[in-house]
């Protein structure tokens, strides 16, 4: 019954017909008496097909939600702390969760990350995603090797230059490492909306298969030159903060869901802004960070359903102003 955007090349007057058909379904559901969320439900439980977007460089495909670590997985010593992560992790590898973001930066993290992962029950479609956040060749190859230890991973599947730290050198390094075989693609990150015009030159003179950068409903700054950039050089894109780090949910305290959006399977305000987030054609995949089990469910939703469209992007806009 359901069809999801897969392919970049829709257009938005067949994303616009489409939605139109799904809006129509869940009136007619209501009609019958069944409440909005109810019928919203039935809709989901008809379709539970994934939705994922292709790496421009390999076409492989990937889960438009991800897994942050940073902050929340600095928890090396707390007991109680782990004991909910594995949960977390657990439940996102349950709602088909691939992508896992961590990073040497964030203290614990990449440890916690490989103790969890131990524990997990069908961990098979890891996408293991890290960084390399050091000064000098040799310190970033054994940065590298200590974090593939720390994971318990063969190899990684996304390694990045953090931050654009001694990138020139990790480039070079990480070139050698992706023709031998020890990872399978290249990336680059930023963060604070930090480093635009130094990144902007870097994308046009270097190729990159991803790009890690701070993208949400309320910073939109990427989208007057990165994200152009990454859609005509084929870089897929990895969206972090797609909370503003919970700022966002204070922004809409009080503030109802629209109607409309039940008809595309958004049922929160978190599912809300990852919608809006992956829905934007140079966005491959969002990685929210969480400690809590209801809110990993919570944000796993937001793979399954429909994403918005250009015009209702618009509208999520404007509703938020």
């Amino acid at each position: 019954m359901n069809k999801h955007i897969t392919d970049l090349d829709l257009d938005s007057e067949k994303l616009t017909h489409f939605n139109l058909q799904r809006r129509q379904l869940l009136q007619a559901l209501v009609a019958l008496g069944l409440s909005s969320p109810l019928a919203s439900d039935l809709i989901q439980a008809a379709s539970q097909d994934l939705i994922q977007k292709k790496i421009p460089s390999s076409g492989e495909l990937l889960p438009v939600i991800g897994m942050g670590t940073s902050r929340t997985f600095d928890a090396l010593y707390d007991d109680d702390l782990l004991n909910k992560l594995q949960l977390v992790m657990q439940s996102f590898f349950d709602k088909q969760g691939s992508l896992i973001d961590s990073s040497p930066m964030y203290n614990s993290s990449e440890e916690v990350t490989g103790l969890l992962l131990e524990k997990m029950q069908n961990n098979n479609k890891l996408f293991s995603a890290t960084k390399v956040w050091t000064y000098g060749k040799q310190s970033g190859i054994e940065q590298m090797e200590e974090s593939r230890a720390l994971w318990g991973v063969k190899h990684f599947d996304l390694m990045q230059i953090h931050n654009l730290r001694d990138w020139k050198i990790h480039y070079s390094t990480l070139q050698t490492m992706k023709k031998e075989g020890k990872i399978r693609y290249i990336g680059v990150t930023t963060s604070h909306g930090r480093s635009h015009g130094e990144l902007e030159e870097i994308l046009k003179n270097n190729y990159f298969d991803f790009l890690q950068l701070s993208y949400n409903i309320s910073n939109r700054d990427a989208e007057q030159r990165l994200l152009p950039i990454a859609q005509d050089k084929g870089i897929a894109v990895i969206a972090n903060r797609p909370f503003q780090r919970g700022d966002l949910f204070q922004q809409v305290r009080g503030k109802k869901l629209p109607d409309w959006t039940t008809a595309l399977g958004i049922s929160s305000w978190g599912q809300y802004f990852l919608k809006f987030v992956v829905s934007h054609p140079a966005i491959t995949c969002t990685i929210p960070a969480t400690t809590k089990f209801k809110h990993m469910l919570d944000n796993m939703g937001a793979q399954f359903g429909d994403l918005p469209d250009p015009a209702q992007r618009r509208e999520m806009i404007k509703y938020l102003a």
